[in-house]
């Protein structure tokens, strides 16, 4: 069953609308701008937000605590952003196991912009968490090789175990690292 809205509703939710945006314009733009280093496409996405606000309130429901909603869908906007600029999977495990390729090297460059910053920050703090699932002799071969840059060979003669048997670590948990850190991979294109 539809809803009309009379002139006085429609004049009260416009009312409602604009005092939103008063209100709320200069915190969203700041916080979309320090995820954005482009200025124009920060702007962008602050009246794709506002768009959706004013779509938003013509629905039966109101939204509840409308300024975390706000922030919520300029998030999910920045994020599409990111998926749209490139498609890129992650790196094979062959280039996980090249001595010359450290983990360091697949995430973004903190010094690339306050979207990069972010994204490394938010795909180290994934990182991290994925590695405390792994079991500890995995965790222990990834961590010496990928962030210590410690070579097989020296792991090898220090644990007393084959070559072989750390390569094969290694990739188990590299194989768990692909497939727990794809989607937020995915989610910042990085």
């Amino acid at each position: 069953m539809a809803t009309t809205l009379t002139p006085d509703l429609m004049a009260a939710s416009d009312k409602q609308i604009t005092d939103t945006v008063l209100r709320e314009t200069a915190r969203l733009r700041n916080f979309i701008r320090q995820r954005m280093s482009d200025a124009n496409e920060a702007e962008d996405v602050l009246q794709e937000v506002f768009h959706e606000l004013v779509e938003a309130s013509r629905l039966p429901e109101p939204i509840e605590q409308v300024g975390a909603w706000l922030f919520r869908v300029a998030r999910n906007r920045i994020v599409d952003r990111f998926r749209k600029k490139r498609e890129q999977q992650l790196p094979d495990t062959e280039q996980l196991d090249d001595e010359d390729a450290g983990i360091a090297e697949l995430l973004p460059q903190a010094d690339a912009g306050p979207e990069a910053a972010y994204a490394r920050s938010v795909l180290l703090a994934a990182l991290h968490e994925a590695l405390d699932e792994l079991p500890p002799k995995q965790r222990d071969v990834f961590i010496a090789h990928e962030l210590e840059r410690r070579s097989f060979k020296e792991l090898a003669a220090e644990s007393g175990e084959s070559v072989n048997t750390l390569l094969a670590r290694k990739r188990y948990a590299v194989l768990h690292l692909r497939q727990r850190l794809q989607e937020i991979y995915d989610e910042f294109d990085v």
